[in-house]
């Protein structure tokens, strides 16, 4: 493996199944050949077993962090107002790559924090970067002619309290600046954008070229999430609707900036990291009209695997992922061995150089010898799966249990008496459970969630909307407690507390028999 540290150009699509592409099962089966990424799949090695987080928010904080996003506060999409996002305490890959002399950019969807001076990319390691705060699906707000621009009340619960509803905006930031609101997010816009974020993805690999620096890309395009409006030049190219019009755009924007690694003399020293954040949308209407304006609400594509994002079904949380590195990715490989979207951040650090930080919980794994070297096995036999605060499967090498049924976007959660344990070799669409006679395998899945519960133990978990500055505990400071809660459900509840904390008055500890745990216990 090469010792010189590598430019990293990182794709990362929004919602893109994994059975889009042509190279895994896609391509003119979903109405458009895919040549330009098919190709970077014969030239380096194509995953079939790239495991990602349910929703948008956790996998972008998985990515980027190598941490599960429990840990971090960011396991669920942000809905309401307040701080929002990692804390600055977190270290993302851009960090620990430009502490170790890369130019870093990024352009595209953020999603990991609103405010554009304390939790933008730039305050995360990026020299620069052209970012939407949140997602797409809020380009719709502004086609609405009932869309309150402004501000609204909901009395008589808030008052005469002021509640913002402002269309979203695009910002543009350069380290030691301050933000600029360049455009807002509507459906002009977010036709354009991936076209943009090419644009000036482009433009960042000749300027960081010409200082003489390596350069880490983080490139999160934001098709093929809902709405999904092509590109004008694209509108109508294929006459095969909107999603082939919008996979011939993916695949020529690909093209795009791997020919540019190619001018500038790059490509054999560039690794080229292509995936997308989760399995697809399963929202679905007949589009308007073909070409449908407003994008249609398409059903994507997992290929062989059921479900879709928001489960943990494997529609869900394999994504196609496809790794390249001349000399020393061998061309044209194919493994179903189990890699875990943290493990690009140890991987990826590690090979630039750089220090992966050893004063936290990390998840990830060093994968050198397997994602950029030619070792067969990757070394890790399981996969947590997570859904917001529940862990809600467990995959260990074939096998798969789920403890939640929970069969699509919009559907609800329930707990399986026992677990649910498919063998995802037999029965990939995990429709038929062989639980009894192969019960040992959860031997093993219950030992990798003791041992993920126990490090949650050791280094609590940071609550959601928690502001900065933040201080993680010191180690010791807080003890696990275990206590009786005695209600509708009698069950062993473990909390974490300051073991030299003054104990309440013991007539406010009295055994309560509500819904609700004791307060304070």
């Amino acid at each position: 493996m090469s010792t010189d540290q590598p430019n990293i150009v990182v794709f990362f699509w929004d919602n893109l199944g994994w059975g889009e592409p042509g190279c895994y099962g896609g391509g003119v089966l979903r109405g458009a050949p895919t040549p330009r990424i098919d190709r970077l799949a014969s030239e380096g090695s194509r995953l079939l077993n790239f495991n990602v987080e349910a929703q948008c928010t956790p996998s972008r904080s998985a990515l980027l962090t190598g941490r599960h996003p429990i840990r971090s506060g960011t396991q669920t999409v942000p809905l309401t107002g307040g701080p929002d996002g990692l804390t600055q305490w977190e270290i993302t890959i851009a960090q620990a790559l430009s502490d170790a002399g890369y130019a870093t950019g990024m352009w595209g969807k953020w999603h990991l924090g609103s405010d554009p001076e304390s939790r933008s990319p730039v305050d995360f390691g990026f020299d620069e970067a052209v970012w939407s705060p949140r997602t797409a699906d809020e380009v719709l707000w502004t086609t609405q002619s009932y869309f309150p621009e402004g501000t609204v009340t909901s009395a008589p619960y808030t008052g005469d309290t002021k509640i913002p509803l402002e269309p979203e905006p695009i910002y543009r930031r350069r380290k030691g600046e301050e933000h600029e609101v360049i455009a807002t997010y509507d459906t002009q816009f977010r036709a354009e954008f991936d076209r943009k974020i090419t644009d000036w993805a482009i433009d960042f690999m000749h300027r960081s070229h010409d200082e003489g620096k390596p350069f880490y890309l983080y490139l999160p395009y934001t098709q093929v999430h809902v709405p999904p409006i092509p590109d004008p030049e694209y509108a109508g190219k294929t006459r095969r609707g909107n999603w082939a019009d919008l996979l011939t755009q993916v695949d020529d924007f690909t093209g795009r900036i791997l020919d540019a690694c190619e001018a500038l003399g790059l490509a054999d020293d560039t690794i080229v990291v292509w995936t997308s954040d989760n399995g697809p949308d399963s929202t679905w209407r007949m589009p308007a009209s073909d070409p449908d304006p407003l994008g249609g609400l398409w059903s994507g594509f997992a290929g062989p695997w059921r479900g879709s994002l928001f489960t943990s079904l494997e529609g869900s949380n394999r994504t196609p992922c496809i790794i390249r590195w001349p000399g020393n990715v061998e061309p044209g490989t194919v493994s179903n061995e189990l890699v875990h979207e943290v493990d690009l951040f140890t991987t990826l650090v590690l090979a630039g150089g750089g220090t992966v930080p050893s004063d936290r919980q990390i998840d990830g794994m060093d994968m050198r010898d397997f994602l950029l070297g030619q070792n067969d096995e990757s070394g890790r036999d399981t996969v947590l799966c997570m859904q917001g605060n529940r862990l809600q499967a467990v995959k260990w090498h074939q096998w798969k249990a789920h403890l939640f049924q929970n069969d699509d976007f919009y559907s609800t959660w329930a707990p399986y008496n026992v677990p649910a344990l498919y063998n995802l070799e037999w029965d990939p669409r995990e429709e038929h459970p062989v639980d009894f006679p192969h019960a040992w395998v959860v031997h093993p899945m219950a030992a990798a969630a003791g041992a993920f519960l126990k490090s949650l133990a050791i280094e609590p978990p940071i609550k959601p909307g928690t502001p900065d500055p933040y201080t993680p505990p010191e180690p010791g400071q807080l003890v696990p407690h275990e206590h009786l809660q005695i209600g509708p459900i009698t069950q062993y509840v473990t909390t974490l507390r300051h073991p030299h904390a003054q104990t309440p008055d013991l007539a406010q500890h009295q055994p309560e028999h509500g819904v609700q745990p004791p307060q304070g216990a």
